[in-house]
């Protein structure tokens, strides 16, 4: 899926803010004019205009709201020569209220159905230039009105999505009331007949740009007839009678260019087009049948372009204005610097650049088979060239080709790693990266989409970071713009993904940004919101970023979003973001707050019940991270949590192991209250957690054999266990996951199980809880422990057991303990009713169970455990040093059993030294 420095400011006193001192600027000041205070209403009117000529739509309206003065200047006709509305609702009042400022209005930029009907509202009635995008719902009436209150149009043109609802009675229009028309481009229109192409060459003698492109159906004779056209555009058109092309449009006096891009055209017609005496470009990018045809060259025709995918494009680029034909990727940047008065070349280089920018973009959309070779080595570069036009549409058009042409996966942020490369080696990055300081908000958004896409290639995210992209995104993502602001966020999402640019985003302000982004756009605006938490939530999994995340406001804000929003990409980042927040920085401080947040745990559980699975898997595992902090689990229960995972677990058997791992995980945290666990058991936990330890992921292995443990801990629990068929997969866990902690913690609750009080409880149980007779007790604890015994024996190594044996030196000791370590197991935390569980299970008269309970509190214990220290402490205040003692001491006590516990007592002897020091 960046950020800017801040000056830092400290305060004193209440609203005053002290700026810190910068002895350099304040000495340079000082020397000249100490005194002296800046009156920005003083500077001179030719310096204000440009300063509003350098500003936004939104920021000169603010700015021109300041003074009298700048209200008058910020009206000057100068400035409302153009004006693009695409980033703005303009609606019939907006417009009313711009109307004054439009009189002398030449260029009109807008986007959507109801600005296009708002537009006779502004009574622009110079304008010369219309430009629209996301057309589909404009109707004839709309455009007829328009073009009927704008006749001196020159330029019309909507797309490139396709206008579904106006047909050729709206041509015909245009046709009558805009006899200046010089330049009309249409997309996606169904039929284009041949009386509106006639009322055009009749009533418009001035056409000479025409595109008609992605359209259904075009009348290719009417268009032969009209003589005054120069540039000409099918591309994508279907069902076109290439035969009577050939025959008719290579007569056109005037055409020069025409562009049939992604059609079916074939090699006899492009022959006969290039016979044109007046053509010298033909376009035929992404034609399949021609590109086919291997034979087909273009040698014969002297002073002709084709511009095709098997073609040097470059080279034949710059060989329509250079004596010796030059082979660079400049192409377009050389013909501009170059002192060229050729009228026509101009006009044609202008056309070539439009149509290139237009084809280029579609193709990439189309994520078609066979363009792997022609992005990486011409496609990319094309775009960078075109993203350096002067034409506006053309830069936005070239950088969200970049921005679609590197996807190949776009549900799974999957990129084309060799088209992203080829895109920085070309020096893209600096180029996208000045494009996104652009005034102008369509360009930022454009091109800061293009950077997030880029920047999921941890190369590009890098160079992204060192030309400064990280400050620039921050910026943007402050922008009052929403789409300017969603793309700068999902560029601070997939550069978040690198723990080496989290530091960055958090110094250049981007927390705050992204916080800031989602209380602004809280109620509107799904793609914002999902990619601000999801920036969010990439930070949160940082210690340091989780703890300023929390600091500026994001609990509010996402358990906002979590609470409130009904999107469920939003939900999911959300979600995520909490989980990592519970989990990261100052995680205590920091999974109180978030569980403390009004409605945040109601949120969550109600998340668990989403139909998107997802949002489900999030929040579960926050619910899971939560679930650590003791206030925050029995407020989960409170609100309803047990019974919604027990729900979880049981409609995810079928699920990812990422969902199955947090539905388990959540009841596992869940469960380490008696009160929890037993509750689980009576809502029907029991069950899907045995289903779940059955799966094959070992990370689902340990979260279900963690609740099981835990659940086992309960006699009343532990009898369900059995009756569910919970022995085997214990005993198939304990002796076969590729996970050492699975297996541990099977052991551990298959001796909880078979400890002896299981046998009581069955024994004076009440009907409801007891087990059935046909259930032999007796076979199930025969298999318990025969697994757990294989499960010890695995960390034992007769030969050092041995020498432990004989020796009291502690290297013997260490050795064992050393080869009996399972790493993860000291993350585990127990109560001291666990811990003293596991000591009188020492006195159990089973052997194995001794040897398993001595092996558990050594796995507790061990110096440098998270939380040895704690468990030391439990078993001091249990006196546990005496049980243990006679447990080493013990003839009858296995030799396994007998080792592990003096090495327990060793341990407790190294923390009673730290203990007493505290």
């Amino acid at each position: 899926m960046s950020r800017r420095v801040r000056r830092k400011v400290a305060r004193k006193g209440k609203g005053v803010v002290v700026l810190p001192s910068y002895p350099e600027i304040r000495d340079e000041v000082s020397d000249s004019e100490p005194e002296r205070v800046v009156d920005w209403r003083g500077l001179p009117d030719d310096t204000v205009i440009q300063l509003f000529s350098c500003l936004s739509y939104r920021d000169r309206a603010s700015l021109s709201s300041t003074c009298r003065t700048w209200r008058l200047l910020g009206s000057s006709p100068c400035l409302w020569t153009s004006l693009d509305l695409r980033s703005h609702r303009f609606d019939g009042s907006m417009a009313s209220s711009l109307a004054s400022r439009c009189v002398h209005l030449q260029k009109l930029r807008f986007r959507g159905a109801e600005s296009a009907d708002a537009i006779i509202h502004l009574q622009a009635r110079n304008l010369r230039e219309i430009s629209g995008d996301y057309c589909r719902k404009i109707t004839d009436a709309t455009l007829a009105v328009i073009v009927a209150r704008h006749e001196l149009l020159e330029s019309l043109q909507l797309g490139p999505d396709f206008c579904e609802r106006i047909s050729s009675d709206a041509i015909k229009a245009i046709a009558h009331c805009c006899p200046g028309l010089r330049k009309l481009r249409l997309s996606g229109i169904r039929d284009v007949s041949s009386d509106a192409i006639d009322a055009l060459g009749k009533y418009c003698p001035n056409l000479t740009d025409i595109g008609f492109i992605d359209c259904l159906n075009v009348d290719e004779l009417a268009l032969g007839n009209v003589l005054s056209v120069h540039f000409l555009s099918v591309a994508g058109t279907s069902s076109m009678n290439w035969g009577l092309v050939s025959h008719l449009w290579h007569k056109l006096p005037n055409l020069t260019g025409i562009d049939v891009s992604r059609t079916d055209i074939g090699p006899s017609t492009v022959s006969r087009l290039l016979s044109s005496q007046s053509l010298k470009v033909l376009c035929a990018l992404n034609c399949p049948i021609l590109e086919e045809d291997t034979s087909f060259s273009t040698s014969k025709y002297k002073n002709k372009l084709l511009i095709a995918l098997s073609n040097d494009i470059f080279k034949g680029l710059a060989s329509l204005f250079f004596d010796d034909t030059r082979n660079g990727k400049n192409v377009f940047l050389d013909w501009r610097s170059v002192k060229n008065n050729n009228k026509d070349l101009n006009e044609l280089m202008i056309w070539l650049e439009w149509i290139l920018s237009h084809t280029l973009l579609r193709s990439a959309e189309s994520s078609q088979q066979g363009l792997e070779n022609f992005w990486v080595d011409q496609g990319g570069a094309l775009l960078l060239s075109l993203m350096q036009s002067p034409q506006e549409d053309v830069q936005e058009r070239a950088a969200t080709g970049l921005a679609t042409f590197v996807v190949i996966d776009d549900e799974n942020a999957s990129i084309d790693c060799g088209r992203a490369e080829a895109v920085m080696r070309d020096g893209g990055i600096r180029l996208l990266l000045g494009l996104a300081k652009s005034w102008r908000e369509g360009l930022q958004s454009e091109a800061a989409k293009a950077i997030a896409n880029l920047s999921v290639n941890a190369n590009v995210a890098k160079a992204v970071a060192e030309e400064g992209g990280i400050d620039i995104l921050a910026g943007l993502a402050r922008s009052m713009n929403k789409l300017v602001a969603e793309e700068a966020a999902g560029g601070l999402w997939n550069l978040s993904v690198g723990e080496e640019h989290k530091g960055a985003i958090a110094a250049a302000g981007g927390i705050r940004a992204l916080v800031d982004l989602i209380f602004k756009w809280s109620s509107s605006g799904d793609g914002v919101l999902e990619r601000a938490a999801g920036a969010l939530a990439n930070l949160a999994a940082d210690d340091k970023c989780s703890t300023e995340v929390a600091l500026a406001g994001g609990v509010h804000a996402l358990v906002m979003l979590a609470r409130s929003c009904k999107f469920e990409g939003v939900q999911e980042q959300a979600a995520r973001a909490l989980a990592n927040l519970a989990a990261h920085g100052d995680s205590n401080s920091n999974n109180a707050a978030v569980g403390q947040e009004a409605g945040a745990l109601e949120a969550l559980v109600q998340l668990t019940r989403s139909p998107h699975e997802g949002v489900r898997q999030e929040a579960a595992g926050a619910l899971w991270n939560l679930s650590f902090d003791d206030r925050n689990r029995e407020a989960i229960a409170a609100a309803g949590g047990v019974q919604a995972l027990v729900a979880l677990a049981q409609s995810c058997s079928n699920a990812s192991p990422g969902l199955q791992e947090r539905a388990a995980g959540a009841l596992w945290g869940l469960s380490v209250s008696e009160a929890n666990s037993i509750a689980i058991g009576r809502e029907g936990g029991v069950a899907p957690l045995i289903a779940l330890a059955r799966s094959e992921a070992e990370d689902v292995h340990e979260t279900a054999a963690g609740a099981l443990w835990n659940l086992a801990f309960n006699p009343g629990n532990a009898l369900r266990i059995v009756e569910e068929g919970g022995v085997s997969a214990l005993v198939d866990l304990c002796s076969s996951s590729l996970s050492k902690m699975a297996r541990f913690m099977a052991a551990l609750a298959l001796a909880y199980m078979f400890d002896g009080r299981m046998d009581e409880f069955a024994l004076v149980g009440t009907s409801s809880e007891s087990i059935s007779k046909s259930v032999s007790l007796d076979g199930a604890r025969r298999m318990a422990l025969k697994h757990i015994e294989a499960f010890i024996l695995m960390f034992s190594d007769q030969q050092a057991f041995a020498a432990a044996a004989t020796s009291t030196a502690p290297a013997a000791l260490v050795q064992v303990s050393e080869g009996a370590r399972i790493q993860e197991a000291g993350h585990l935390r127990c109560s001291g009713s666990e811990i003293g569980r596991f000591v009188t299970m020492l006195r159990n008269p089973s052997s194995i169970l001794k040897a398993c309970a001595a092996f558990a509190l050594l796995q507790f214990t061990i110096p440098g455990g998270r939380h040895a220290m704690h468990h030391a402490s439990l078993m001091q205040n249990a006196c546990a040093a005496r049980v243990l003692r006679g447990a080493a001491a013990s003839a009858t006590a296995p030799l396994e059993a007998k080792i592990f516990t003096r090495i327990v007592l060793r341990n407790l002897e190294h923390h009673q030294t730290d203990l007493q020091t505290i």
